[in-house]
């Protein structure tokens, strides 16, 4: 309301200074200064009050109720009545170049209007886009926490049923991993080495697991600098590799993963074998679809996101413009 009261102030005191300097090269034509400020006045007050009687109450409850052919009669006759009322003392001739005069002004006021109705619209889609989206993107990645630590669980309950001497170790190595996991949660960014600090960290975890039945290579190229990424983006593929490569199977597979930095664009690829038996719904799940979503929110038009699925091998290969 405080907005609205300040524009309509601005837009009657603009509107009376423009009257006034329409009609400087006449001012010797007035008997006083008085009568001369006092007729840009009155155009002032007829020209604003046409403008606010449209504004607030023929657009509103007729033109926006879609009252098209009722609005324009309206219009029409509130600008005849301005005309008639300011120009009736000197003739139908002087009427008719009021009338006229008065469109020209409403119309100027009624592209402003609509002009700032537009760009309040738009702000307020922006807004609620923008909640929108950080909602989700909260939903996203609280998604992520309870999805990697069942994974990690699973291992640590395979080593725990194996009886082996390490899971102490790996116990305490997960909690780490926990620890990153739940300090990250809480930004919107992290360093990107300390991203890939917690992938070898869990892929270690898992090499133990897994023993001798899964070759895993991790292999960083480039200057990582100052660069940073959204927390927990990349883990998925990692966990897919795991989980549907070397985990559902007894043969010996193998998981290779390449981080290389050029400029500060990061390309990220993860290939892992497949197993002789696996059915095409397996490799579908919530991880996967959860990332390309954030990808999509968190970078758009700044990423490139391809996987090739064969017979024998799957294939992840992720491009992300860090600079966004």
């Amino acid at each position: 309301m405080k907005n609205t009261i300040l524009l309509n102030v601005g837009a009657f005191l603009l509107v009376a200074i423009l009257e006034v300097l329409s009609m400087w090269a006449a001012k010797d034509n007035f008997d006083t200064e008085y009568s001369f400020y006092m007729h840009g006045l009155k155009y002032t007050i007829i020209i604003m009050v046409i403008i606010w009687i449209n504004h607030f109450v023929f657009i509103p409850f007729v033109l926006d109720k879609r009252y098209y052919f009722l609005y324009g009669i309206l219009l029409i006759g509130i600008i005849f009545i301005g005309s008639y009322i300011r120009g009736y003392v000197h003739g139908w001739n002087t009427v008719s170049k009021m009338f006229f005069f008065l469109i020209y002004t409403t119309g100027t006021g009624m592209a402003a209007f609509f002009l700032r109705r537009s760009m309040i619209i738009q702000k307020e889609k922006s807004e609620k886009e923008k909640l929108q989206k950080e909602m989700e993107l909260n939903y996203l990645k609280q998604q992520v926490n309870p999805h990697f630590l069942f994974n990690s669980l699973n291992s640590i309950f395979s080593l725990s049923r194996q009886q082996s001497p390490e899971t102490p170790d790996l116990v305490m190595q997960l909690s780490e991993l926990m620890r990153y996991q739940l300090e990250s949660s809480k930004k919107d960014t992290v360093l990107l080495k300390e991203e890939l600090e917690f992938i070898e960290n869990y892929l270690l975890l898992e090499e133990k697991r897994l023993s001798k039945r899964c070759d895993i290579e991790f292999l960083i190229e480039g200057d990582l600098l100052n660069l940073r990424i959204a927390p927990m983006l990349l883990i998925p593929f990692v966990e897919n590799a795991v989980k549907h490569g070397a985990q559902i199977t007894n043969e010996q597979s193998n998981i290779d993963i390449t981080v290389s930095i050029n400029n500060s664009t990061l390309h990220f690829c993860v290939i892992n074998s497949k197993p002789s038996m696996i059915s095409e719904s397996e490799r579908k799940g919530m991880g996967l679809e959860n990332v390309k979503r954030r990808l999509n929110l968190l970078y758009p038009n700044a990423h490139v996101l391809e996987i090739d699925d064969t017979e024998k091998t799957y294939c992840v290969n992720l491009s992300i413009d860090l600079t966004i």
